[in-house]
């Protein structure tokens, strides 16, 4: 295998950092993985620098030693890396590099009065976890630190700056910072004017366009690795300077290459630790606060319906059962763990038979709550089994979802020719596709590559800048990537459609329930 024909994708996930190696013919060969979670610290969702730095460390370490097993010899050089990671949220840095503030992560729902009023003044749907909405409520709040910026980021784009010194990103991921112009690849100039006049009211130093990164269109060369970098990345030193980096991305852009949903009227669902659908649209839609407006890689418009909240929930129980299992001193192996009882929910009732589940852990947005609470209730004469208990986790984690994309659908007439889906919710073949064709009534594709999900997508973006040939991105991926590659689709039965209607109609009416618990529980 030749080194310098090969491509790397990082993806900094809510769970897992994963980095995933491809070879000439865009295969996965190699891979690497570090698992953490977030934690909720000073009022805020956060990662410390420290365990972002000793993850992408642990990370490729594991990505090496992978390469080093299955080939024999030791990674030095690769064609391209590129860095991936979870969308908006608030990074900032002053003119020395110091971070100034703990990061605050696309979870936290601290800056309502930020977002609607920018929502207002913009014209344009802002919602909470964006940059520009995490700056604006730091400037309101009077937080100290705004007037030193020197620049803000995303957790890809400090990645990135890490590795090449270059403020730079990808337009998809800077369509999480701060609304983009799909008609001139760029921010929006008008809102920026907005902006800017706000920030000097208040007394700020600098402008918008000093402090957000440049947003390049994917199959840009966003700098090379520096030597810094390289001793950053490999700590051992094995790693040479000088590779290409590709424009880093947000995890929805890296979700739309990895299914191969950028053209327009195609479109995906991510879900894991949160899901979001990606509809890819070609004409402009109505203000929706349920609904975001980003981009595609290569800055098509897209509407994204996003809900902070998915399989946590889902991974609390199936914990509860492991810890069941080892008291009883049988050891489960996780992966048949959570296969089997998502297999289980197959047999459930197709409404869930009087069982009701709110998988909130933090606010939602599409349903207007700041906070969140995971909530479990159930009428007294359900039938209260095992099936019931797993269909509806999986179904309550897809509610959300469907509720935005129903204003999509219903109310903006977007249609989608296909809607593929990936993520940790589709490991388990069948169980995942059924539920959400089910919510959506719809037929769902998965292809054999979903389960490399998003470090898979920044690799194909590595892969695009090194080898277009003058291709558009999604023809490179038609064409070069995906050309005959096999998929399953499943269409839900009529009754399973049926079963979820009714069993949505009583999650919207039982919401009461999560805001109770909301203002109960403290």
């Amino acid at each position: 295998m030749n080194l310098e024909k090969t491509v790397i994708g990082i993806e900094f996930g809510s769970t897992r950092i994963k980095a995933v190696m491809l070879d000439e013919e865009y295969k996965p060969v190699a891979s690497g993985s570090f698992d953490w979670e977030n934690k909720f610290e000073g009022g805020y969702w956060t990662y410390s620098q420290e365990e972002i730095f000793k993850g992408i460390q642990d990370c490729y370490k594991e990505l090496k030693k992978d390469v080093k097993d299955k080939f024999g010899f030791t990674l030095t050089t690769t064609g391209a890396i590129g860095i991936s990671g979870m969308m908006h949220g608030y990074l900032v840095f002053d003119k020395d590099g110091n971070q100034m503030e703990e990061f605050r992560t696309w979870r936290n729902t601290t800056t309502g009065e930020a977002a609607e009023k920018l929502s207002g003044l913009f014209g344009f749907n802002i919602p909470q976890r964006w940059s520009v909405a995490h700056l604006y409520q730091a400037m309101l709040n009077g937080e100290g630190t705004v007037q030193k910026i020197d620049r803000i980021t995303t957790l890809a784009g400090f990645i990135h700056f890490k590795l090449s010194g270059e403020h730079v990103m990808g337009i998809g991921e800077a369509s999480g910072m701060f609304p983009i112009d799909s008609t001139v690849m760029d921010y929006d100039e008008g809102m920026i004017q907005i902006f800017d006049g706000l920030a000097a009211e208040m007394g700020m130093p600098w402008k918008m366009r000093d402090i957000f990164p440049k947003a390049v269109m994917a199959g840009a060369y966003a700098g090379k690795l520096t030597v810094e970098g390289a001793a950053f990345l490999d700590p051992e030193g094995d790693l040479q300077a000088g590779i290409p980096l590709a424009p880093c991305e947000g995890d929805a852009g890296t979700g739309m290459v990895a299914t191969n949903s950028v053209r327009v009227r195609t479109g995906n669902v991510s879900a894991g630790t949160s899901d979001f659908a990606m509809l890819v649209t070609d004409k402009k839609l109505g203000v929706h606060r349920e609904i975001d407006m980003v981009t595609t890689p290569d800055g098509n418009p897209v509407a994204m319906v996003h809900c902070n909240n998915c399989t946590s929930d889902i991974n609390a129980w199936v914990g509860l059962f492991d810890e069941f299992a080892e008291y009883f001193g049988v050891k489960i192996d996780k992966n048949d763990l959570y296969t089997k009882l998502f297999q289980k929910a197959l047999e459930g009732a197709k409404d869930c038979g009087g069982l009701m589940n709110y998988n909130y852990f933090s606010g939602e947005g599409v349903t207007n709550l700041d906070e969140g609470r995971p909530v479990f209730a159930r009428m007294q004469n359900c039938d209260f089994s095992l099936a019931n208990f797993m269909r509806v986790q999986l179904m309550s984690s897809l509610a959300t979802l469907k509720i935005g994309l129903d204003i999509l659908v219903g109310e903006e007439g977007v249609t989608v020719d296909k809607l593929y889906g990936h993520g940790g919710f589709f490991k388990t073949p069948v169980v995942g596709q059924k539920m959400l064709s089910a919510a959506i009534a719809a037929p769902v594709s998965v292809m054999e590559t979903a389960g490399e999900g998003g470090p898979y997508g920044m690799a194909l973006l590595c892969a695009y800048m090194l080898d277009k040939d003058g291709m558009n991105l999604a023809d490179f991926l038609d064409n070069k990537v995906f050309a005959g590659a096999p998929s399953e689709t499943i269409m839900a039965d009529e009754d399973d459609v049926e079963g979820f209607a009714k069993f949505l109609e009583g999650y919207k009416s039982g919401l009461e329930i999560e805001k109770a618990a909301i203002k109960t529980l403290q």
